[in-house]
């Protein structure tokens, strides 16, 4: 499966329609083995995304669990590093 494709179901805060559409964009492009179709393909590839979108949220709405839901944490970004001070001394790259 594809490793992009994240658990959607549980969670609290619950998923967004955003965080369903992005799985099943993920999916389409795993199974049809295009990054972006072309022109010819762009419609059929953009209505799976739909049907599967609708498909993923009406079972995310269905399905029931007495287990506590997950929080989702927000990833802090890291603080870009600054460059190290040699990394721009001429004598290094040659």
């Amino acid at each position: 499966m594809c490793r992009n494709i994240k658990t959607l179901f549980n969670f609290d805060p619950p998923v967004t329609p955003e965080e369903v559409r992005a799985a099943s964009l993920q999916f389409v492009r795993k199974i049809s083995g295009f990054n972006k179709p072309s022109k010819s393909n762009e419609q059929a590839f953009q209505g799976a995304i739909d049907e599967i979108a609708g498909v993923s949220m009406r079972l995310l709405r269905s399905l029931e669990t007495n287990a506590p839901p997950k929080t989702v944490k927000k990833r802090r970004r890291k603080p870009k590093r600054a460059p190290h001070p040699l990394s721009s001394c001429p004598r290094l790259h040659t």
